[in-house]
């Protein structure tokens, strides 16, 4: 097996994260559309916004390293979408329910997504890819907030569903 080297597992890990990103986008819209709550309505529609920002950073990075975005799906999204779709199916008619479904299937999400970040910050800081690192350092910290923020609203929205049980 040949090895790869750091840069290589870097253009590789940011490939994955395209990819994740680009499937986001599209599932983001129907989350919204989905939740019943107006606080997670809200949520997801917001960080459909951040993650257009979040898609161009990658972008900008690719174009820094002078490397394509294209040529990977990301798996590991590609289930995580899947499972949350699922979620969203069997517990159309139910609201609460529904809710704190799409909740913890988004925190799985962004769980993902801060491994990944975190992974390709540390890649980029080990290469002095600086300007890398400081982009995929705040998209970092945009995942973190928005985990926090599922956890807050997931604190109203479980409580009610618990209530309407």
């Amino acid at each position: 097996m040949q090895s790869e080297t750091l840069q290589e597992f870097l253009v590789d890990e940011l490939k994955d994260l395209y990819s994740a990103e680009k499937q986001i986008l599209k599932a983001l819209p129907k989350m919204a559309k989905k939740a019943s709550s107006k606080e997670l309505r809200a949520a997801f529609e917001s960080h459909l916004k951040e993650t257009e920002k979040q898609v161009e950073r990658l972008e900008t990075i690719f174009e820094e390293l002078e490397e394509s975005p294209r040529g990977k799906k990301c798996a590991g999204m590609e289930g995580l979408l899947e499972e949350g779709k699922e979620i969203m199916e069997e517990n159309a008619d139910e609201p609460e329910i529904l809710d704190v479904g799409m909740i913890a299937a988004a925190q799985r999400v962004e769980h993902y997504e801060i491994a990944g970040y975190g992974c390709a910050r540390t890649y980029a800081q080990l290469l002095g890819l600086d300007e890398a690192a400081r982009l995929l350092d705040e998209t970092l910290e945009e995942e973190k907030a928005a985990d926090i923020k599922l956890t807050q609203i997931a604190e109203k929205v479980n409580v009610e569903a618990a209530e309407a049980a």
